[in-house]
């Protein structure tokens, strides 16, 4: 039986004037979708993949739209640039962000509370100055997250008030 994993992913620092989103589908029949800049901040995807348990290795099975890959080296695509659909930049690359380490310790406590999300951060620019591609390396591992925006929103309302952020997600 498969489950819904949340992901986010968390493209750091990434060149401004470029599109970045998250590949749905294969070949050629596939959209980007969650396209947006970088602005001043880093740049969030929350998306869902499937996972079942029956690999014969005992590994997760990755599945879904946004899962690209065969059972063994499976991937999520940042599409960048004219990837991303945008026009008017000179940027056409693919950034493979690996979904090898995560465990299935890390997926069972993701899924043991609601709000909790497997993370990754990735680098957003390469060392040619321009959007990162090709399989990128994460910063750091995979780990759980959790969402406190629930518990958050008062305070973060007071604190916006007084000119302060209040960071909504913290590690688990």
């Amino acid at each position: 039986m498969a489950s819904e994993v949340p992901i986010r992913l968390i493209l750091v620092d990434p060149p401004p004037a470029v599109d970045f989103g998250i590949q749905r589908g294969s070949g050629s029949e596939y959209e980007t979708v969650l396209v947006q800049q970088h602005r001043g901040q880093d740049l969030s995807f929350d998306f869902s993949v499937s996972v079942e348990e029956n690999r014969k290795d005992g590994l997760p099975n990755f599945k879904g739209p946004f899962v690209q890959g065969p059972a063994s080296k499976r991937f999520v695509y940042i599409d960048v640039g004219t990837y991303a659909g945008q026009k008017d930049t000179q940027w056409s690359r693919r950034m493979i962000v690996p979904l090898r380490g995560i465990t299935w310790a890390a997926i069972k406590k993701a899924l043991s509370k609601g709000g909790r999300r497997l993370s990754a951060r990735i680098p957003g620019t390469g060392k040619d100055g321009g959007p990162n591609c090709a399989t990128v390396q994460l910063l750091g591992v995979w780990h759980v997250l959790e969402d406190e925006h629930n518990q958050t929103t008062d305070i973060r309302t007071k604190a916006s008030q007084r000119g302060r952020a209040v960071n909504s997600r913290r590690a688990v």
